[in-house]
């Protein structure tokens, strides 16, 4: 039996979540990582939504989280609405007492804290050193703080986010279009992550897990905004704390090698995404320019975000003509 076909026999004979999670905490949030791991959508080409929404709901329901108060530092906050799952956590729809829509990220694992504290050193830096007209890029923090999780007595760092509406990650759009992005919409998307990074990086940030997941856009208004930022790095000669296993083949050498961590880690990766999200569609001269973000040595690689986008604009000039306004439609899919 694969670890699918076990997971899925798992969620089928629970009825209740202790039959799935059992009683020690540390436990459960193994399970559940294994389990998720397992049957998320994006490890089986969608064909398992229904047991990851399953899977959802009954770790919701082993924390009690179904119509929970929050209590942080500066708000109280009301969750409501299923939860998204991330690799590291999980985040929360929920209102914060003066009305505010917002997202309460808590890691599955309370020993996964200090990714959650990453991102808001990194999130935090970015609001003080950032361009005003740059943060726009890049979640807002709201509030981080410590929670105790009165199911189970444990303490979790949680990070409160302002909730992004109308925006979409790179994933869904992927699996929107099966055959490949059109390149001409393609390249804004491209251009708003190099802004992104370039904004970050000025500011000592790099983000490190530039992934389909964490490049959100808003298809009708060409918005960006690059979230996850719990593997972030923000001491010179950092390296990245940790992979997202299932895109081992999106990071650079210098990740798994454990090597330091530069701005040419976060172009890497970025030029991976947007050559899978174009796929064969990908023109010879994007391909030749992602290859010249892609080269395994660190060295030889692009370092500046800013001159890169120079570089993109003149290669799309050449391709298209002069640059406009291009309509994107994001069509529905399950």
């Amino acid at each position: 039996m694969t670890p699918l076909d076990e997971a899925l026999a798992g969620l089928d004979a629970a009825r209740t979540p202790a039959d799935l999670f059992g009683s020690d905490a540390a436990e459960a949030a193994r399970r559940y990582r294994r389990l998720a791991r397992a049957v998320h959508p994006d490890a089986t080409g969608g064909r398992t939504h229904d047991a990851f929404t399953r899977l959802t709901a009954l770790w919701r329901a082993y924390h009690g989280a179904g119509a929970a108060t929050i209590i942080g530092g500066r708000h109280a906050y009301r969750l409501g609405g299923d939860p998204i799952g991330g690799d590291v956590a999980e985040l929360y729809p929920a209102r914060a007492d003066g009305g505010e829509r917002v997202l309460v990220k808590m890691p599955r694992d309370p020993r996964d804290g200090d990714l959650i504290e990453r991102e808001a050193t990194a999130l935090r830096r970015l609001a003080a050193r950032g361009e005003r007209r740059h943060r726009a890029y890049v979640p807002h923090l709201v509030e981080t703080f410590r929670h105790r999780d009165a199911a189970t007595g444990a303490r979790r760092r949680v990070d409160v986010l302002r909730e992004l509406d109308g925006f979409h990650d790179l994933a869904a759009v992927r699996r929107a279009y099966p055959d490949g992005v059109d390149p001409r919409d393609a390249a804004w998307m491209w251009r708003r992550l190099l802004v992104a990074l370039g904004s970050a990086h000025r500011a000592g940030v790099l983000h490190g897990a530039v992934l389909p997941e964490h490049v959100m856009i808003h298809p009708e208004k060409h918005g960006l905004v690059l979230v996850g930022w719990c593997h972030a790095v923000t001491d010179p000669g950092g390296r990245v704390p940790a992979m997202v296993d299932r895109h081992a083949d999106l990071y650079p050498p210098e990740v798994p090698g454990r090597g330091a961590a530069t701005p040419g880690t976060d172009l890497f990766m970025a030029a991976r995404c947007m050559t899978v999200l174009m796929g064969d569609r990908a023109p010879g001269a994007m391909r030749a320019f992602a290859r010249g973000c892609t080269l395994p040595a660190p060295h030889r690689r692009p370092s500046d975000a800013w001159r890169l986008l120079a570089e993109f604009d003149d290669l799309l000039e050449r391709l298209y003509g002069p640059r406009r306004f291009r309509p994107f439609h994001l069509p529905e899919t399950d």
